[in-house]
């Protein structure tokens, strides 16, 4: 190495150093006007309002009056929520088991039921077959089904969504699931079914990370499931979740690293979730409570986002949806624009499946007993949900597309009512001159700095009954999302 590589990568180390230190500051200037909650804590802007905070409500209520869209398109979610094993961050309930070797009693009546509340959906509005615009499978592990089974499910699928204008087929996959002695069955399977775009949850590349997380395979069955996926010749996005218990930066750096050299199309970041977001609590609340010592720092946490977004940057992968980057700009979870950016009606079927319409939100029963019960007694298993009024709509037209991308002004006023100028005038300003929104023509959407807190500057946007911390957890400055109630 001559000397003056080891200068250059001396200064590329301190240009990261110093970038780390200002987003850093950002966090505590931030956390200290408001925006960000006192401990530093943070709560994911997935869905509005939050799924957690959904009222009870019955599939008459919401559907009523339901009109499927002029174009009879919808992105369509299956889940199936079954694991080897509990992996201790996961906030959905799952049942746990060897299920991908045999024919399985439990996951046969899964099955049974999902293929029925298909029906009972598809006769609720009407239509012979569902016409897809995109599809995800996900979970739970949904490749650990046998391969009889994955057989089965796809092709009942099938038989009820009709996939002739869809664009994209994606699906949710472990690790273990692929390499095992089904392995190439199951690629095989999802291949002829047209399937075309795999996630796969590696979550880390750590072995001793991947204990901790209680995470069914290691580094080097991690690393074969891609390389035999890509043999495959699907687009490839990998998964990795920072600021985990035992976590350090240099370790999250050097992770980052061998991640981009791996080749894969697309590389997902998420930061650890104590809290449940979903409808589980997730045994990782228990660790961080007995074990503080082991938790990263908020400010490693934010370290490791931000030194993250920098190498992957050098290796050509830029943030394409929020928290997603590719080289490509075509490669893409079209089932994630179309639901989050474009807000295209989409359909959910399984536990804890949602559907995502244009003016309202459905919510599957968490409980699998209460499924099977709704199901057999012909009813949709939906619990909870929300027709949104005028607000809300306006609300949620604003906060899915920001946080994900860019607000599109036409689609806004199309979906709200209302010109996007018109929606939050004042919070918008006072958004802008802290320097995290930025008018950008057409499009209206987040800073460079916005984006990173891109969770945050999205709950400015909430009612103040889906604001995800209470008020006095948040500082008394001009951020804090209450003040717009005042």
């Amino acid at each position: 190495m001559t000397q003056q590589t080891v200068s250059d990568k001396s200064m590329q180390k301190t240009s990261l150093q110093d970038t780390m230190d200002s987003r850093v500051k950002d966090f505590e200037v931030l956390r200290e006007l408001g925006l960000i909650e006192k401990t530093g804590d943070f709560f994911p802007s997935v869905h509005y309002p939050p799924i957690t905070m959904y009222p009870e409500a019955e599939e008459e209520a919401l559907l009523g009056d339901y009109v499927i869209p002029a174009d009879g398109l919808f992105d369509i979610y299956l889940h199936l929520p079954f694991c080897e094993q509990r992996c201790l961050f996961c906030h959905y309930p799952v049942k746990f088991g060897k299920f991908g070797d045999t024919v399985c009693g439990e996951t046969e009546q899964y099955l049974d039921a999902l293929e029925r509340e298909m029906d009972l959906f598809r006769n609720r509005l009407g239509v012979e077959k569902f016409q897809a615009r995109s599809i995800l499978v996900g979970g739970g592990t949904p490749t650990l089904l046998a391969p009889v089974q994955l057989q089965r499910m796809l092709e009942s699928f099938k038989r009820r969504v009709d996939c002739s204008r869809m664009t994209q087929f994606n699906f949710d996959v472990d690790p273990g699931t692929l390499t095992d002695q089904h392995g190439q069955e199951r690629l095989a399977i999802m291949r002829d079914h047209g399937v075309e775009r795999l996630t796969i949850g590696v979550q880390s590349l750590d072995d001793e990370i991947l204990r901790k997380m209680h995470r069914p395979h290691d580094t080097q069955t991690a690393l074969k499931a891609i390389e035999v996926c890509q043999e495959h010749g699907f687009q490839l996005n990998i998964e990795f979740i920072f600021g985990y218990p035992g976590q350090t930066l240099q370790a999250w750096e050097d992770l980052v690293e061998r991640a981009c050299r791996l080749g894969v199309d697309e590389i997902q970041l998420y930061r650890l979730k104590i809290e449940a977001y979903g409808d589980a609590q997730g045994p990782i609340q228990k660790i961080a409570s007995l074990r503080p010592q082991e938790m990263p720092s908020v400010e490693t946490a934010i370290r490791m986002k931000q030194t993250a977004i920098e190498i992957l940057g050098s290796h050509g992968y830029l943030e394409n949806l929020r928290r997603v980057f590719s080289k490509d700009p075509d490669k893409y979870s079209h089932y994630a624009h179309n639901q989050c950016c474009m807000q295209y009606d989409q359909l959910g079927f399984g536990l804890t499946a949602f559907s995502s319409l244009r003016d309202r939100f459905l919510l599957n029963t968490q409980s699998f007993e209460d499924y099977y019960r709704r199901i057999e007694e012909g009813r949709l298993p939906v619990n909870r949900g929300l027709k949104r009024n005028d607000e809300e709509q306006r609300r949620w037209a604003l906060v899915l597309p920001l946080k994900n991308r860019d607000v599109d002004k036409r689609q806004y006023k199309h979906l709200a009512g209302v010109d996007f100028s018109d929606a939050f005038p004042q919070l918008w300003n006072r958004l802008e001159s802290y320097g995290l929104v930025a008018d950008k023509g057409e499009f209206a959407g987040l800073t460079a700095k916005g984006a990173f807190f891109a969770d945050e500057v999205c709950h400015q946007f909430h009612a103040e009954q889906f604001i995800p911390f209470k008020k006095d957890e948040y500082a008394d400055g001009p951020l804090n999302p209450y003040r717009s109630f005042i």
